[in-house]
């Protein structure tokens, strides 16, 4: 019962480390934030919209293109690390069929790109 305990206290360190990190991390903006809200601050930051509009305003469809095309290519590569991993036990038809997954997915980046969808005019 000991040994089977103390084959747990790596994981157990693991988690109290994890929730003292969370923790200061959600902590520290509030006691090292400097308070003063202006203008500026409380403009529209990245989307371009007012904070305070009708949520039921019409706005460019580019914004759900580009979110799909990013998670489109975000779950494709994550493909990558099993692979990795594993690399070494999958010999060369792994390493062929990974190539061939990257070649559709390079072939698909290419056309997205060619039909201007990563413009933004």
């Amino acid at each position: 019962m000991e040994e089977l305990l103390r084959d747990y206290i790596p994981i157990v360190v693991f988690i109290g480390v994890a929730l003292v990190i969370g923790l200061a991390l959600l902590i520290a903006p509030f006691v090292l934030a400097y308070k003063s809200p202006d203008s500026e601050k409380l403009s529209a930051y990245e989307c371009g919209f007012n904070a305070f509009d009708d949520a039921r305003m019409k706005f460019d469809i580019r914004f759900y293109l580009v979110s799909i095309l990013f998670i489109i290519f975000d779950l494709e590569v994550a493909f990558l690390f099993p692979w990795a991993v594993s690399f070494g036990d999958l010999g060369w038809f792994g390493f062929s069929s990974m190539m061939i997954f990257l070649a559709v997915l390079t072939v698909g980046f290419v056309y997205e790109w060619k039909k201007g969808a990563l413009e933004w005019d």
